[in-house]
């Protein structure tokens, strides 16, 4: 288990971070805090990183009593959050905003408020239905203290980095670009493809054991 436990980490935390994307969340970050002070904007990025760890630890943590309540499986659970995972990257690897994150009604909306911190930076961008889904199926199959001690820590650290992210922002695109970020957000689409497969089989083979071993 301890020999396991770092390669575990490093696969729990790359699944949370490339799910929840903060790199996605520049461009809406920039066009809605356009106008506002570095001060301002600072604080928003500070407050939409620790919110959306709260939500995603609250959802991490209520997870089991979510599926008793509705009467759902983890294999259940796992396949349709490896559809929605499979839905974001799609649009991750064509590098188009999603859906599943926000509408362009939300965007629009942002973009007239006064502070985006909560809604819709926190809730949906950084911390969507996707991400939700992945969290709740990471904690549901840990196993003992430190694997679900590892989905909090992956959650924290995602925070941290979302946080410098969305502060170095403008930075950001004025380095790399809009190309460099949609490089960037190819890559980790990818990457996610190939964890939601894996949700999506490992699902699929709890619910039909017989029919994934070939009977």
């Amino acid at each position: 288990m301890e020999a396991d436990l770092p390669q575990y980490f490093i696969l729990v935390l790359s699944a949370v971070f490339f799910v929840v994307d903060p790199f996605a969340a520049v461009p809406l970050y920039i066009a809605m805090t356009r106008g506002d002070s570095h001060e301002k904007r600072r604080k928003m990025a500070l407050r939409a990183s620790f919110t959306s760890a709260i939500v995603l630890i609250a959802f991490a943590f209520l997870g089991k009593s979510i599926f008793t309540l509705f009467g759902i499986t983890l294999p259940a659970f796992k396949v349709a959050g490896g559809v929605l995972l499979f839905l974001i990257a799609l649009d991750m690897v064509r590098a188009q905003p999603s859906r599943t994150r926000t509408s362009p009604e939300e965007t629009r909306e942002g973009a007239e408020k006064d502070d985006i911190a909560i809604i819709p930076l926190a809730i949906p961008m950084l911390s969507g239905p996707g991400s939700i889904a992945t969290v709740m199926v990471l904690t549901a199959q840990a196993k003992g203290w430190q694997e679900h001690g590892a989905v909090v820590v992956s959650i924290l650290l995602t925070a941290l980095a979302s946080y410098f992210i969305l502060r170095a922002a403008q930075y950001a695109e004025r380095v790399l670009k809009q190309t460099g970020l949609n490089v960037l957000t190819r890559l980790m689409g990818m990457v996610l493809c190939a964890i939601a497969v894996q949700f999506i089989a490992s699902g699929t083979g709890d619910l039909l054991p017989g029919l994934v071993a070939g009977k």
